[in-house]
């Protein structure tokens, strides 16, 4: 997945994509405990970027999100209002 993606970046993660053919987009999330330490904020960091993808109607691409460091540190609203500018961006790189 790495070999051949573009390349997002925002303060807080990294978005790696690339066209799939399947008909529909696929996401993958890497938030390692190096950089979020404490399981209860990965899992609602995790929880938000997965409601934040399914709510997004996103044309056919594998997502990849990379945790930075801080990112822990956002509130619930400062990381959707970042994914839905992320989406954006995505959006216009592809098209529907």
């Amino acid at each position: 997945m790495f070999e051949n993606a573009k390349k997002l970046t925002t303060d807080d993660f990294i978005v790696l994509f690339r066209e799939n053919k399947l008909g529909f987009a696929r996401l993958g999330l890497a938030l390692s405990k190096k950089m979020i330490t404490k399981a209860h904020d990965r899992n609602r960091i995790k929880r938000l970027l997965r409601e934040s993808f399914r709510q997004t109607n996103l044309p056919s691409v594998d997502i990849i999100i990379l945790a930075r460091p801080g990112l822990a540190k956002k509130t619930n609203l400062g990381i959707n209002t970042k994914l839905n500018k992320t989406w954006e961006k995505l959006t216009s790189c592809y098209g529907k």
